[in-house]
């Protein structure tokens, strides 16, 4: 998979604006492409009364990560959604509901159990956890024909293990864990587990309880190629390094992705956190955060979109889903979130907007970006209980 990976990355589809330059120049970009895509419309709710009125009217209710869709924040609007519910009759209720994979699917885990609406027809998870909700029967197989944008994913993400052929999921963005720091108070930079554990920071540090970044970060600094069948004993070692960490008060707290909050109140001041989210502060913030990749190595994962297998509104969500795969969107969406975009024809439509943006690295990485991350291997079930629960003591959690 990570040769798959690799392979996606390098043809990567999509240059970026910042998120001042999108603003400015999303509407030159999406009407148009969005119009001949089809399917929804809507404002951000979420009550309970609200998901039932949803589920019987044919809105697709769509859980995301923060900072993972193009927003503008004077009209506090999604633009690429909202041109795609003007140019369609559904109407789609979209929030950033996900801030870790383990605690959003322990919300809905009974209720998809039960075979009872989770409240959500589209739901954005990263590949270990997408491989799980598929192997337990939690998703729907896209239909035949219904998501013909399907066509344009990257040739590397086509046939993946935990869904070959793309029956159930498609990937959102992919992108990179590393560092990121605030450089007025970390003019230096960090480049290594050495700088970030630096006692002059106790209490400011956070990681991300996403364990196969914050582990596969660590168990490179100590050697280990996570790619490759590492032992129980080699996770462990890393695993005790984690919590040495965490009881000498270095670690302030090992969160989700909400450890943005932290970074942007100064509670924090440099984390194990992801690539675009960093970008995302830096430029909501005139440009005072950074990111790195760690010397020793840091991961490169992917999120997918899956109809759930609760959902009523399949075709709806289809629809969605297709509007996403226009390259044109999908350079838009690009374009804000600052992350590797899956979508073959996005990077020409970035281009057209601002060609000097293709050669950013962690946008399309090139192959010295891609040679220094990994992709986290496989786990058994077994060894999935063994290593969360590790991970989860040794974060205090």
């Amino acid at each position: 998979m990570s040769e798959q990976l690799s392979t996606e990355t390098r043809a990567l589809i999509r240059a970026q604006l910042t998120r001042r330059r999108f603003l400015a120049g999303a509407g030159a970009v999406g009407a148009t492409a969005v119009l001949a895509a089809c399917s929804s419309s809507g404002e951000e709710t979420g009550s309970a009364s609200e998901s039932a009125a949803a589920e019987s009217s044919g809105t697709v209710r769509w859980a995301n990560w923060p900072e993972y869709l193009d927003y503008d924040d004077e009209a506090q609007k999604y633009p690429t959604l909202q041109t795609f519910i003007a140019a369609s009759g559904i109407n789609v209720v979209y929030k950033e509901e996900v801030n870790d994979n383990d605690e959003f699917y322990g919300k809905v885990q009974v209720k998809l159990e039960q075979g009872k609406d989770i409240g959500w027809d589209i739901v954005t998870l990263t590949d270990w956890m997408a491989g799980r909700w598929i192997r337990l029967g939690y998703t729907q197989a896209f239909d035949e024909g219904a998501i013909p944008n399907k066509e344009n994913i990257l040739p590397g993400l086509a046939n993946v293990g935990f869904d070959p052929g793309r029956k159930s999921s498609l990937t959102w963005q992919s992108g990179f864990a590393g560092f990121g720091w605030n450089k007025e108070v970390i003019p230096g930079g960090i480049k290594s587990l050495d700088q970030l554990f630096d006692k002059k920071y106790k209490g400011r540090i956070e990681v991300l309880s996403e364990m196969r970044d914050t582990m596969g970060i660590i168990l490179q600094y100590q050697g280990v190629d996570i790619s490759q069948p590492f032992t129980e004993d080699q996770f462990m070692t890393a695993v005790e390094f984690l919590e040495k960490q965490v009881a000498d008060g270095i670690i302030r707290q090992v969160k989700g992705n909400d450890y943005l909050d932290d970074m942007e109140s100064g509670d924090a001041v440099a984390v194990i956190g992801w690539s675009g989210d960093i970008f995302a502060l830096a430029n909501d913030n005139d440009g005072k955060f950074e990111f790195a990749i760690p010397d020793s190595g840091g991961t490169l994962w992917s999120d997918n979109v899956m109809i759930p297998s609760t959902s009523t509104n399949k075709k709806n969500a289809q629809s969605v889903i297709n509007n996403y795969y226009d390259p044109a969107v999908a350079a838009q969406v690009a374009a804000w979130v600052n992350y590797i975009c899956p979508v073959q024809g996005a990077r020409e439509e970035m281009e057209k907007i601002d060609a000097a943006l293709v050669n950013n690295p962690f946008i399309f990485p090139d192959d010295a970006t891609l040679a220094k991350v990994k992709v986290f291997r496989p786990l058994s079930p077994e060894e999935e209980t063994t290593f969360s629960e590790a991970f989860a003591a040794a974060s205090g959690n």
